[in-house]
């Protein structure tokens, strides 16, 4: 006789859409009685670009927004509690409990629907009353959100641009970078095509293409019909889960009217520059910035690794869903 599918599976395939660093989803979740618990997996990390592992928990807090969200639409009560024990990789434990229907599904639909915008957006200004929505949804307990000033936009576009010319002027950086470049089917990483991922590696690998990235992502940010950063009052792995938490509730009540987002987080990564996107928006510890709009086309659904590689637990065949 077939075993009953645990619901749990789909709570967590729907905390596994979660956006991270180059995709690498740095997540690993395991089922107790009555719980999900969810921990850091630091065979994912980037000690080049995230020497700190300061990106990977915030990852990890956005799919712990997720988990919450679809705990909500399957009819359960999470009650969350942030890193209980002394391992620094246990980041957080959701006790489920029988609950009601929410009866409002847009958040829940939005952690499937949400997307990350690598291209230019539609010439189209976000509604104010959506942008106060996002950022109302990433209120949390020592988080705070800005939204850039106009004024301080062409000094915002500078910290970009520079930011992309010291990360490439690294080789140790780009060779992490181009490792994470990889074909769809492997479930993870930025995807590449098959048939140019060798040659596509080889140059971000051999040839610094700061001047170029610096360039394109100068316009993207130039162009954005919104800039929002996202920090924190303290720097620690709390505030990070935190950060991430309040994150995904922004992107997903955007993703829920159609407005995606696309990161611009360089004046973050480099310890040079975070202190002068500090001084320019007077906040302090900025730890994302995006940019917001609406995509001139479909985007394709995020690669996402098998349910089974993210569960410590057996996952039977029949219990396996597709993570779009």
């Amino acid at each position: 006789m077939t075993e009953p599918l645990d619901p749990r599976r789909a709570l967590v395939a729907d905390a596994a859409c979660a956006p991270s660093s180059h995709n690498t989803q740095p997540w690993r979740f395991r089922l107790t009685d009555d719980a999900i618990e969810l921990h850091a997996d630091r065979t994912r990390r980037l000690p080049v670009n995230d020497p700190h592992d300061r990106e990977l928990i915030i990852s990890c807090g956005a799919a712990l927004a997720n988990l919450v969200v679809s705990a909500a639409h399957h009819g359960l009560t999470p009650a969350v509690d942030l890193q209980r024990g002394d391992d620094p990789d246990d980041l957080a434990t959701v006790t489920l409990t029988a609950g009601e229907l929410t009866g409002d599904d847009r958040l829940w639909r939005a952690v499937r629907t949400r997307r990350t915008q690598r291209k230019p957006f539609l010439d189209r200004a976000v509604p104010e009353d959506l942008l106060a929505s996002a950022v109302a949804a990433a209120d949390r307990p020592a988080v705070w959100t800005h939204v850039l000033d106009a004024s301080h936009r062409a000094a915002f576009v500078d910290l970009v641009a520079t930011g992309d010319h010291v990360q490439f002027e690294d080789p140790n950086w780009r060779r992490e970078l181009a490792a994470w470049l990889r074909p769809r089917r492997r479930g993870d990483g930025l995807p590449v095509p098959v048939a140019t991922g060798a040659m596509t590696r080889f140059m971000v690998t051999h040839v610094d293409l700061g001047r170029r990235m610096g360039k394109s992502d100068a316009t993207l940010a130039a162009t954005a019909p919104a800039v929002i950063v996202l920090g924190t009052e303290r720097d620690d792995p709390m505030s990070w889960i935190e950060t991430g938490r309040a994150l995904q509730q922004l992107l997903l009540t955007a993703a829920a009217e159609g407005v995606q987002a696309g990161y611009l987080n360089q004046p973050c990564q480099v310890d040079a520059l975070r202190p002068r996107l500090a001084a320019l928006i007077d906040r302090p510890h900025p730890q994302v910035v995006l940019r917001l709009g609406y995509p001139a086309r479909p985007i394709p659904p995020p690669a996402r690794r098998p349910l089974g590689n993210v569960i410590d637990a057996p996952v039977h065949l029949d219990d396996v869903r597709a993570v779009p």
